[in-house]
C-alpha cells in the first residue's frame, strides 16, 4: 500500500513510518517545513517520499494525496492555549478532509486518545474500553481534551456524510525514550521535584513501537473498518510498579512528595466545591485541583486490548521491561 502519515516526524510519526516500512509498504511522509529530517533514520530510505507542508493551510495537502490508498492522520498539538491547539488539531484536520473528499481518498486511520472519555462518570475500578461514555462536559477538560473531541466529531462527520471508510485508534498513555515520566504518575513541581500521586492504579501505557504497529495493522486490515480501537500493552503496571522499575533502571529519581489517591480525590473535590461556591467557579486552580482533570490520570481502571487483538490481529511485541530497555539503549 502506499501510505500517506501525517505528524511523521513526532515522537509516534516516526515509529510508524519505521512500523510501515517494515510491513513493505511506500510512504508519503509529512513533516512540518521547518523539521530536521536528519533526525528519523528512514529520512533517506528509498520508499520514503518526504513532503514539507503545514497541515494549517490547505496548500499542497490535495496533490500530496495522488495515488495514495489509506491515510493516517497523527498530527495535533499537545501545548498552548486552546486557540494554538485548536489550529493545530482541529484546522489540520478539517484541511486534510476536505483534502481528502477532493481526491476521492476514503481510507483514513485517524489517531485519537484516551482523553476523549468521561472519567467522572465511571466509578473506581470500572472497564475503560471502547464503549465507555464519551465526554459530554469538554469545557471542564483541558485544551488537549477538547480539541480532540472535536477532532473525532469530523472524523465521524467525514465517516457518516462522506462515506468515509474510518478507523478511530484511541492510544492509552504513548511511553518510549524521553517520554518514560508522564503524566499518569503525577504532577511536575518544579526542576527535579515531583508529587507523585497514587500508587495501585494501573496505568494504561501502551509503548511506542507496539502502537505503532497496531496503527499500520488497522491501515491493512478490512475489518477495523467503522471501528474504535483501544490501544495498550498487556500485563499494565501500576503506578509503583513503574515508577520503581524506571528507579532501577536509573530513569529516573524517586519523587519528592507522594500522596494517595483518596486522599488527592478529596482535595480536588474540596477546593473546587469551595471555587464554585464563593468565586463562582472564576478562580483559576491547578489541573490536579479540578476532578474533571484529575480523574483521567489518576482514577484506578481496569482497560483491555482484546478489540485490537481480535480486529487487528495484534499482540504488543516488547514487554514493559524490553520497552524500558529499548527506550534507554536507544
Amino acid at each position: 500500500m502506499k501510505l500517506l502519515i501525517t505528524g511523521a516526524s513526532g515522537f509516534l510519526g516516526k515509529f510508524v513510518v519505521a512500523a510501515a516500512l517494515q510491513r513493505n509498504h511506500q510512504i508519503k511522509a509529512i513533516v512540518r517545513p521547518a523539521s530536521d529530517e536528519k533526525r528519523v533514520n528512514w529520512h533517506n530510505h528509498p520508499d520514503v517520499e518526504l513532503i514539507r507542508l503545514d497541515l494549517r493551510q490547505p496548500r499542497g495537502l490535495t496533490e500530496a494525496l495522488e495515488g495514495v490508498d489509506a491515510v493516517i492522520h497523527l498530527i495535533a498539538t499537545k501545548a498552548g492555549d486552546f486557540y494554538t491547539q485548536f489550529a493545530g488539531t482541529v484546522i489540520c484536520t478539517e484541511n486534510l478532509l476536505s483534502a481528502l473528499v477532493e481526491s476521492d481518498v476514503s481510507r483514513l486511520i485517524a489517531v485519537s486518545t484516551f482523553s476523549v472519555y468521561d472519567y467522572l462518570a465511571l466509578n473506581q475500578n470500572d472497564l475503560l474500553d471502547e464503549n465507555a461514555p464519551i465526554e459530554n462536559h469538554p469545557l471542564r477538560r483541558d485544551e488537549y481534551a477538547q480539541t480532540k473531541l472535536i477532532q473525532e466529531e469530523l472524523f465521524r462527520d467525514f465517516e457518516r456524510e462522506q462515506a468515509g471508510k474510518v478507523t478511530i485508534i484511541r492510544p492509552g498513555m504513548i511511553y518510549g525514550q524521553d517520554n518514560l515520566w508522564n503524566a499518569y504518575l503525577g504532577a511536575e513541581l518544579g526542576e527535579n521535584r515531583w508529587l507523585r500521586i497514587g500508587s495501585d492504579a494501573v496505568m494504561p501505557l501502551t509503548y511506542v513501537e507496539n502502537c505503532a504497529e497496531a496503527i499500520v495493522l488497522a491501515a491493512e486490515k478490512d475489518t477495523a473498518i467503522g471501528q474504535t480501537i483501544n490501544i495498550v500493552d498487556d500485563d499494565l503496571p501500576t503506578q509503583l510498579t513503574y515508577c520503581d522499575k524506571l528507579i532501577q533502571n536509573k530513569a529516573s529519581t524517586a519523587p519528592n512528595l507522594s500522596v494517595s489517591w483518596p486522599l488527592m480525590q478529596a482535595m480536588a473535590w474540596s477546593f473546587w466545591t469551595f471555587n464554585q461556591k464563593v468565586f463562582g467557579g472564576k478562580a483559576k486552580l491547578p489541573g490536579i485541583l479540578i476532578p474533571a482533570k484529575l480523574h483521567p490520570r489518576f482514577k484506578p481502571l481496569r482497560f483491555s486490548n482484546s478489540r485490537a487483538k481480535q480486529l487487528l490481529g495484534w499482540e504488543p511485541k516488547y514487554s514493559l521491561d524490553m520497552a524500558i530497555s529499548r527506550s534507554l539503549s536507544a
